[in-house]
């Protein structure tokens, strides 16, 4: 079955631009000196039309160019010369073929206006999603695709930073929410914009990359439900619809090109500030949802190949994602389209690496299955452009798939659950966990080392985006998600967090410093762990989500950086702060080796990592009622040697310390003093007198040599 529809509305216009039949590669639109070459791939489609629109709120398109499949068709490339036509320029398809929603999966709709899969900017003015759906034509509501020349740039000499993952900390931030807030006194708040303004105070911060939350283009517009007569709409962005095109929401003028400067503009001024940046990326589905989603892009062009069907009824999708459809990652046309995105934000756009959200759908074959050697995964390992690149996996699905420790290929790192959850336990108390603990802050050879990989393979984090915040975990029991219109019944419901004896705020000045302490005793071991450490923006203050651990429409005070906590909370960002110096200090490089320990000993006749309890060499890694652990770390080559205490107990207890050759132990940081002595600068620490020190109840010690 086809669709056709009679007529097509065009403006009136002042330019009919000649054509000529174009060239196949590259795909999209790409500006030449005398016009625009435009390609697209769209498999099984009968008839393709661009449509070319002179202004963004143009309801009409100004010419309608019908492609020839005799001329302007190679294979299953649709392309055409566009002479004279200057960047800047708004144009979308029409894609006609087959519709079989049962047996092929064929979507073709020429009623629905698509935009380009690989552009690079889109407006979305006259955009209705619900124009979308259904079998109505929406080109006087659709999005368009915008000709934008990407040459035009002066990078000042910029390159990617390329910093050893080893020497890596990760602050992972939403854009938006960063200083959307009226409390971040931006100029121009929630754009990249405003991430330059807060340089200052990320470098005062001390982290090295940001993480950056989904910044391609998403329908920020989408409405996800109503709740108290407040619209609540995609706030995290993890439902893209462009690749390649940057989120025009996150920019002060998101039209004809400027996303790009915008963005490019952020790079250039955090790299000169020696800061990465890392991309958050959504390659396991997008914005156009199950069978009553709409119509994009995707869907439209080759829907029976970009996505997974049911195969007995492939009007259906399969959902690996947990969010309406899954991309089908390894498809040879997928596969390109991933890798072509990925090169080009590195190399024109000079990012410094890609996190994967919900990453081992890369590793599903086309039959759903996981593969031993996934082609999309090896491409991007070994891919020359993406070399220098952080490459970071999500590694697990929503349909089961949990891959920490197996994730396919060398260098890709994984987000450690493993890691979080460990840590969550021991902190608030659990038994028995001092085993899982040593492994975790080791660097997690259980995991690693078997395959050959490296700590530097463990991103090890205690909080992200997803739950709650560091405060939050120290403040609640229970989720409290009753904002999002669920009935609470959405984000998980096990969060392994202790609420210290009182749920939520309070003015209780004991529970209140309670909780100080188990933030300070979350960012120590966190910070000395071998591994790759990162946080979220805004625990370095106590930002709190009222116990929301789903925030994912919540564009609002409940997700958003509130700046007043800098002043409110200083001593944690004061605890944050220093405790990142102490990890980056050149004479503590023992605590982000990229190697994991062997046992080597030190001229002082320490080995490289030993471990205790209360008593030296006595760890208690296998007693199941243990809350205790100490270890040391013999310094090699002039770092010094790092002795760690850690007491998850409800008492203080003693704890012997190891001798060392001709020199003595110094008190460096210690959660149960109150500020300034919770952690002190470099070169104020105190000498410890003795062999015993008393660690308090529920704290952190870290003694250093001298």
């Amino acid at each position: 079955m086809t669709l056709t529809i009679a007529t097509h509305q065009v403006a009136p216009t002042k330019t009919i631009y000649e054509l000529e039949s174009g060239c196949p590669h590259p795909l999209g639109a790409t500006p030449k000196t005398d016009g625009v070459n435009f390609s697209i791939f769209a498999e099984h489609a009968q008839s393709v039309e661009l449509l070319l629109f002179e202004y963004d709120n143009d309801p009409w398109p100004t010419q309608v160019i019908r492609l020839n499949p005799r001329t302007n068709k190679t294979f299953h490339y649709w392309h055409v010369f566009v002479r004279g036509l200057k960047p800047g320029a708004y144009y979308a398809y029409r894609v006609d073929g087959p519709r079989d929603l049962h047996g092929s999966g064929h979507r073709f709709n020429k009623n629905k206006v698509l935009i380009d899969p690989y552009a690079k900017g889109n407006t979305n003015t006259l955009w209705q999603r619900i124009d979308a759906l259904g079998s109505k034509d929406n080109v006087a509501t659709s999005m368009r695709s915008v000709v934008i020349d990407i040459s035009d740039y002066d990078w000042e000499g910029d390159r990617p930073i390329n910093r050893p993952m080893s020497e890596t900390i990760i602050y992972e931030v939403h854009v938006g929410g960063f200083t959307r807030s009226l409390s971040s006194g931006s100029k121009n708040p929630g754009t990249f914009s405003a991430i330059i303004e807060k340089i200052p105070y990320l470098q005062d911060l001390g982290i090295t990359a940001v993480e950056l939350l989904p910044i391609f283009d998403f329908d920020e517009k989408n409405v996800v439900r109503e709740v108290n007569g407040s619209q609540l709409r995609d706030y995290w962005g993890y439902n893209p619809h462009s690749y390649f095109a940057p989120e025009g929401s996150y920019c002060v003028f998101p039209d004809a090109g400027n996303q790009i400067r915008e963005f490019r503009d952020m790079v250039k001024a955090l790299h000169k500030a020696g800061i990465e940046v890392i991309l958050d990326v959504v390659f396991n589905h997008t914005d156009e949802g199950n069978h009553e989603g709409p119509i994009i892009n995707f869907k439209g062009l080759m829907n029976s190949i970009f996505y997974h069907l049911v195969p007995f009824d492939k009007q259906y999708y399969m959902d690996y994602s947990g969010c309406g459809n899954t991309v089908n990652c390894n498809h040879p046309m997928v596969e390109k389209l991933i890798l072509d995105c990925l090169e080009f934000w590195v190399k024109e756009m000079h990012v410094d690496g890609f996190r994967f959200d919900e990453g081992s759908i890369l590793s599903r074959g086309q039959d759903g299955v996981p593969m031993a050697h996934p082609p999309v995964v090896w491409h991007i390992e070994t891919s020359e452009t993406l070399a220098d690149t952080k490459i970071i996996a999500e590694a697990w699905d929503a349909a089961g798939l949990y891959q920490i420790g197996y994730f396919p290929g060398y260098r890709w790192a994984e987000w450690n659950g493993r890691f979080r959850d460990d840590i969550r336990r021991f902190v608030k108390g659990d038994p028995g966990m001092v085993g899982a603990v040593a492994w975790r802050m080791s660097g997690s050879a259980d995991l690693y080392e078997a395959r050959g990989h490296l700590p530097i393979n463990s991103i090890n984090f205690i909080t992200c985006h997803d739950g709650f915040t560091l405060n939050d975990l120290v403040s609640y029991n229970h989720k409290h998600n009753e904002a999002n219109g669920e009935d609470n019944r959405d984000g998980i419901n096990d969060n392994l967090s202790w609420n210290c004896g009182v749920e939520g705020e309070t003015d209780n000045p004991e529970i209140d410093a309670f909780r100080k302490q188990q933030i300070k005793n979350f960012t120590a071991i966190l910070l000395l762990s071998q591994g790759v450490p990162m946080f979220v923006a805004g625990d370095e203050v106590r930002r709190t989500q009222k116990g929301n651990n789903n925030a994912y429409c919540q564009d609002n005070e409940i997700s958003w950086f509130d700046w007043n906590l800098l002043e409110k909370n200083s001593e944690i960002f004061r605890f944050f702060k220093l405790m990142i110096n102490f990890r980056k200090c050149y004479c503590h490089s023992t605590l982000h080796r990229r190697d994991f320990f062997t046992g080597e000993v030190n001229e002082r006749g320490l080995a490289d990592i030993s471990w205790h309890g209360c008593r030296l060499f006595s760890s208690g890694w296998h007693d199941p009622h243990a809350r205790v652990i100490a270890f040391t770390l013999g310094g090699f080559e002039g770092a010094a040697d790092i002795h760690i205490m850690l007491n998850m107990y409800w008492e203080s207890l003693e704890f012997e310390i190891p001798p060392i050759e001709g020199r003595r132990w110094y008190t460096a940081i210690d959660t149960a003093q109150p500020s300034p002595m919770d952690i002190v600068e470099k070169g104020q620490e105190t000498l410890v007198p003795g062999n015993v020190y008393l660690v308090k109840d529920r704290s952190v010690v870290v003694l250093i040599s001298k």
